[in-house]
């Protein structure tokens, strides 16, 4: 059976292109002269310059990776004491409603979740700002958190944790010296997807900011509605950016720890 076809070759170049091609022509016309988005005027990095200057996009990224740090390590936390309640704790009443709870705002419109939280916080009179965009992304994205950790204790062998019981560790220190390393990968990804998250939201932000506070999704949402400017090519691409750089980071980290490990499971081999 071929695995190869012209079919297959020609849907991933087209899937590729509506990808990836719109970003190309993003990055090479945020090094446009001219004001206008969609002509080319020359090669010139001015609207860079502008960017940095712009007052109120710099505090708009200030606030939302302020948000985005805050919220996911609180949500990495809660995450994973609620994964381990659910995997550990076994049978209890009312276990089925408290993983409901938890795995709600998974399938939950987000508009639904910005609109309850909003209401809360009118009727608990709470002025809108950072600290309430701070609470509502941790709410929404402790569920995620939360999954990728049980997934990881579910395939945790707890004869490990058992045998540090009996070696005189008490729960605790089982848990911090011989769980928590374990499971450390599922914890971090866990907060690396909950920070992307709160990077990301637009919907909840909008509903649960106030005048003071507004995240760089919402500053460039309403930039966009008055039209494209050269700046917000500007900021996609670093953006963009970014995004690779860690991506290749990642990814070279990843492959430099699997080179070493192979190598120390080649020399454990030797020494045999």
């Amino acid at each position: 059976m071929r695995r190869f076809s012209w079919f297959n070759a020609t849907s991933l170049t087209l899937g590729f292109a509506f990808l990836y091609v719109p970003m190309i022509i993003l990055i090479v016309y945020s090094f446009n002269k001219s004001k206008l988005v969609t002509v080319w005027a020359g090669f010139s990095t001015h609207w860079y310059g502008e960017l940095l200057s712009n007052q109120s996009m710099l505090d708009a990224a200030w606030v939302t990776v302020k948000v985005a740090v805050v919220s996911s390590s609180i949500a990495t936390i809660l995450g994973t004491m609620a994964a381990y309640v659910i995997v550990r704790a076994g049978r209890f009443h009312g276990r089925t409603l408290f993983s409901g709870m938890i795995y709600a705002p998974l399938v939950m419109p987000e508009v639904i979740t910005g609109l309850s939280l909003l209401l809360l916080f009118i009727g608990l009179n709470v002025d809108r700002g950072v600290m309430t965009i701070v609470l509502a992304h941790t709410t929404f994205s402790m569920c995620y958190v939360s999954v990728v950790v049980s997934s990881r204790l579910v395939s945790f062998d707890q004869s490990l944790e058992e045998a540090a019981l009996d070696l005189g560790c008490s729960p605790f220190q089982a848990f911090r010296l011989v769980t928590l390393p374990i499971i450390a990968p599922a914890v971090i990804s866990g907060w690396l997807l909950a920070f992307t998250l709160s990077l990301d939201d637009l919907v909840i932000a909008s509903f649960t900011s106030g005048p003071a506070a507004t995240t760089l999704p919402m500053k460039i949402w309403s930039s966009v509605r008055l039209g494209v400017s050269p700046e917000i090519n500007a900021l996609s691409t670093i953006m963009i950016a970014l995004v690779t750089v860690g991506v290749i980071s990642a990814s070279l980290i990843n492959k430099h720890q699997a080179v070493r490990k192979k190598r120390e499971e080649q020399a454990a081999e030797r020494q045999l």
